[in-house]
């Protein structure tokens, strides 16, 4: 090999501390330096350079000699973007309908489109899930079935909010995700999209096609000043305990019946019927769920009636009916409390939740006790949203 002796070049050792490894000669890299002119007494050259050029031969002082073709050749970066951000994640379409007179939100899932790949083969696994917010994630979770090996999948399938008041319908909002299933591993999350479901009008179907999204950000306490981040903080365990204090539990459909005494015997008689969207008690996802109600104050404990237990399912139907024989005047002192609990096997129950009716109830629940005690003999039906608490009661099995 023939080296060519001449003037060695002005390489400075920070220069020769980073070398930029790519295919073809080592070159160094440039320094920053090399981008801003040079002034003063080093040669006076440097007030004719770019600001974001590096400096060529000549320029300045002794530290630039790099050769044009090397300044040339070797480009920065700038938008070097692989992330997801730029990145179509897909489209869904998917019908929406909320029955009035059956208190049902029906969701039908149509199809997706243009997907994210997110397996090695280039395709996906995808199904739908869909989300009730705010609320108990496990406890009005549906699926759809999942379609294998690609990303235009067609489901067709109609999944079914039951016990969905008016109420429900102004607050709520439906979160629409799609995943990818993965047997081996977890699953992946493609994209979502939300409803405020106050956008539907009663018995009628609404048709959306929509662009799928990440995730909303949460807000990070780190971009905020010190006494912002302290009130973050206080006002974040604030909201979660009051969310905990009123975590939703599932839905119980509820008949109330005032007989007033005439030839056969007066009182108050409670329809359980149903409930749905239960949470998930047990180690296998579902529940074994019973029915209790109690009339409160209860002196002599003897107000208490139980339904049967319905095993592994978190939408049991009851269609049982107890009756308490109680005059209107005594009524109006009691407070009915209906519980729901999950049977254990050798071990005490567990509570799931409950609702409680009465003068001192509030919202359904006191309407629901309103409209009884007035339509006198009219059997009065109203879903309602069980809560892990009631306000002054034991919760003892």
């Amino acid at each position: 090999m023939t080296v060519r002796k001449g003037k060695p070049l002005a390489i400075s050792i920070q220069e020769n501390m980073a070398i930029d490894v790519c295919p073809g000669p080592i070159r160094p890299i440039r320094q920053i330096s090399a981008y801003f002119p040079r002034g003063g007494a080093a040669g006076g050259g440097g007030g004719g350079s770019s600001l974001l050029s590096p400096l060529l031969p000549g320029a300045g002082g002794g530290g630039g000699s790099l050769s044009a073709m090397s300044s040339m050749d070797t480009s920065i970066e700038i938008d070097s973007c692989d992330s997801d951000d730029s990145t179509s994640l897909g489209t869904l379409q998917f019908d929406l309908l909320y029955e009035r007179a059956t208190s049902s939100l029906h969701c039908t899932v149509l199809r997706a489109k243009g997907l994210k790949p997110m397996d090695f083969n280039g395709l996906a696994d995808p199904y739908v899930k869909l989300h009730l917010l705010p609320g108990a994630c496990k406890a009005n979770k549906l699926k759809t079935k999942t379609v294998r090996n690609t990303l235009n999948p067609v489901w067709n399938e109609t999944l079914t909010y039951c016990g969905i008041t008016e109420e429900d319908m102004y607050r709520k909002t439906l979160r629409v995700s799609v995943c990818d299933e993965d047997k081996l591993t977890h699953n992946e999350f493609i994209g979502e999209s939300r409803v405020a479901l106050r956008r539907l009008k009663p018995d009628q179907t609404k048709h959306y096609n929509i662009c799928l999204e990440h995730p909303p950000p949460l807000p990070s306490p780190t971009a905020m000043s010190t006494a912002l981040r302290g009130i973050s903080c206080y006002l974040r365990e604030w909201e979660t305990e009051q969310h905990r204090s009123l975590e939703e539990r599932g839905r119980l459909l509820l008949c109330l019946q005032f007989l007033p005494p005439s030839r056969a015997r007066g009182g108050l008689c409670v329809g359980v019927k149903r409930c749905a969207h239960l949470a998930a008690m047990d180690v296998n996802g579902f529940s074994d769920p019973y029915v209790k109600t109690y009339l409160k104050p209860d002196v002599h404990k003897k107000s208490k009636h139980k339904t049967a237990v319905i095993k592994k399912t978190l939408n049991p139907e009851f269609n049982e009916e107890f009756f308490y024989e109680i005059t209107f005047s005594e009524l109006a002192s009691k407070t009915l409390e209906v519980t729901v609990w999950d049977y254990d096997l050798g071990k005490s129950n567990d509570f799931i939740g409950g609702v409680s009716f009465g003068c001192h109830s509030q919202g359904e629940t006191l309407q629901h006790w309103i409209d009884c005690l007035k339509n006198k003999g009219k059997k009065v039906e109203r879903w309602h949203t069980l809560t892990n608490e009631l306000p002054g009661s034991s919760l003892q099995e």
